[in-house]
């Protein structure tokens, strides 16, 4: 199984997305949306910026 987006609402209304691993297990949370459509476009923000993406130890 291949990793996926899932789009939610929480108990609050807003959107959210998820990503999970192929074994199920999320990887990512996102903050709260007021739209769908911003929902969609932080996911579409992950997949152009993750590839390039810095890894950063912080301590």
């Amino acid at each position: 199984m291949a990793a996926k987006f899932e789009v939610y609402t929480d108990k609050g209304g807003k959107f959210r997305f998820r990503l999970k691993a192929g074994n199920g297990e999320i990887i990512a949370a996102s903050e709260a949306y007021e739209s769908k459509q911003a929902c969609l476009h932080g996911i579409e923000s992950v997949k152009n910026n993750a590839p390039i993406a810095e890894v950063v130890e912080v301590s």
